[in-house]
């Protein structure tokens, strides 16, 4: 059976856990990882999704802010919760699923900082610890490779908070000094990107010139007609492993649902 994985900025779990419930009916994803989810460990509804299956849970959360999870159908263990720039944020998670033939695929569940408003890293800390935080990705990316990637494959997920390309955003010239799309960021990602090759198979399978968008902000009346999004959610593949992915699906329809994440899933199908 193909191993099916769901990546999604909730924006709070607790608040939006029967959106989870509908994911997992809707698509029965085999694993979400979800980020934002904005409770302590202590706190999560473990309960309320093994009752849909996911029996195998890890999650690395603190109180109010941030915060990751993975849910799963397949066994699973942790791997690493990986501190970054020495703040205490709960920014990221690994874990190893279980595959086919005694093999199994490293996830990497990331929430980047947002950055602020301001672009500057002078005057604006978000700014500087957003920068910091890729440094740290680009830095260990490349100095522990097999610890990241192991053989057997390995994905590079979540809200990564950039939006790469030009089409990855509803007007370029407009972004280019908005935090996500400066050039600054947007090259600092493609530095954390080609530091172990990974393949980014969303762009993959559903390349520009095409619009591509995963977030919307709650400011628009009518997010849906104004359509000014971008792409701040990510799925990448370690090379030689991207093959693999034979369908990747924007569930766009998710910004529509009641009482929305402003952020929408991506699922990912592996033939592993």
């Amino acid at each position: 059976m193909p191993l099916t994985i769901a990546t999604w900025n909730i924006n709070s779990v607790r608040l939006r856990q029967d959106l989870v419930a509908r994911l997992a009916a809707e698509r029965a994803p085999d694993v979400i990882c979800l980020q934002e989810t904005k409770c302590p460990n202590a706190s999560f509804p473990s309960k309320a999704f093994e009752k849909l299956g996911y029996t195998h849970i890890a999650i690395n959360g603190q109180k109010g802010y941030h915060g990751v999870a993975v849910l799963s159908r397949r066994p699973m263990k942790d791997v690493v919760a990986r501190p970054f720039c020495d703040m205490g944020d709960s920014r990221h998670i690994a874990v190893d699923v279980e595959a086919r033939g005694g093999r199994s695929v490293r996830i990497h569940n990331f929430y980047v900082p947002a950055g602020g408003d301001e672009p500057d890293p002078g005057i604006n800390p978000k700014f500087a610890h957003k920068l910091a935080f890729l440094d740290e990705m680009i830095d260990w990316f490349g100095t522990e490779t097999e610890a990241v990637a192991p053989t057997d494959g390995a994905i590079v997920l979540g809200d990564l908070n950039i939006a790469p390309l030009e089409d990855d955003v509803w007007s370029h010239k407009q972004l280019l000094r908005v935090v996500s799309h400066t050039p600054v960021e947007t090259q600092r990602l493609e530095q954390v990107r080609r530091a172990l090759d990974w393949v980014d198979v969303v762009r993959r399978d559903i390349p520009p010139p095409e619009k591509l968008y995963t977030w919307w902000s709650y400011r628009a009346k009518d997010w849906d007609a104004a359509d000014k999004g971008r792409r701040l959610d990510h799925v990448w593949l370690s090379n030689g492993f991207s093959d693999a992915c034979d369908r990747v699906e924007v569930l766009r329809e998710a910004r529509g649902w009641e009482r929305p994440s402003d952020h929408v899933p991506i699922i990912v199908r592996l033939d592993v």
